[in-house]
């Protein structure tokens, strides 16, 4: 079928604890849910999708579009996720589109500044981030996504944009806004964007873009972007081993 407005999109982001599952229908947000506890997801996603699609009078049946976050993030949440929409695709013979987290996110600011700058809290005193510029009313990504301090990341970006503006997007601002560098950022006219942890719906309009321009992700390549191998891997190969998947 066609992938226009009229698609129902089922959107989950499993990336850390504040997560969410949305449902759109005709290009717009019918229902979310928030993940605001510390419940498993385990436990929680199932019906969490339940629950949207029944708000939005919708079968998983009649659902036309998964979207999926990929990450970075928490390895087990990320894997739940995946998982799921893995196993709905193949059962119900539905289309996939993989999106990353910090995509979304940078795609929550307005085109003015010409740079983008996304990242939120990674845990171990770093953060997940990722630099974008605006480039023929899109935007593109400078470099991989990156685990890394919050300090090193803003002399990156600084580094990067140089004296041209940066809007900058987080589920944390503090951890760059109380950064001793920040105040210069802000001479130059950065702003600073906190969004909130329900980014599925915004990862189901990523995918209904992609959607509409035939570019899918294979369910069973569907992967996840850790950016870095989790605490059981480290411990078990080694810190010379490769990333894990």
């Amino acid at each position: 079928m066609g992938y226009t407005a009229e698609v129902i999109t089922l959107a989950i982001d499993t990336s850390e604890l504040r997560g969410s599952v949305a449902v759109r229908k005709e290009g717009r947000r019918a229902a979310v849910r928030r993940h605001e506890s510390s419940e498993d997801y385990s436990s929680w996603l199932l019906p969490a999708v339940e629950a949207c699609l029944s708000e939005a009078g919708a079968g998983i049946d009649a659902v036309d579009l998964l979207a999926a976050c990929t990450g970075p993030g928490s390895f087990t949440g990320v894997r739940v996720g995946l998982t799921t929409v893995k196993a709905w695709a193949e059962v119900y013979r539905k289309k996939v589109v993989g999106v990353s987290r910090l995509e979304a996110m940078a795609r929550c600011c307005e085109a003015g500044a010409p740079f983008v700058a996304a990242c939120y809290d990674g845990q171990r005193g770093q953060i997940f981030a990722a630099m974008y510029r605006w480039k023929e009313g899109g935007l593109e990504r400078n470099e991989e996504e990156m685990v890394v301090d919050a300090g090193s990341f803003l002399k990156m970006a600084t580094a990067e944009a140089g004296p041209e503006r940066i809007a900058w997007v987080s589920l944390d601002p503090q951890l760059i806004t109380g950064l001793e560098g920040w105040k210069a950022r802000a001479g130059l006219g950065d702003t600073m964007h906190r969004v909130e942890g329900d980014l599925a719906d915004k990862i189901g309009e990523i995918a209904e873009e992609c959607a509409r321009n035939q570019r899918f992700t294979d369910a069973l390549e569907l992967d996840a972007n850790y950016v870095r191998r989790s605490d059981a891997e480290i411990f078990w190969k080694g810190p010379t081993a490769g990333h894990g998947r």
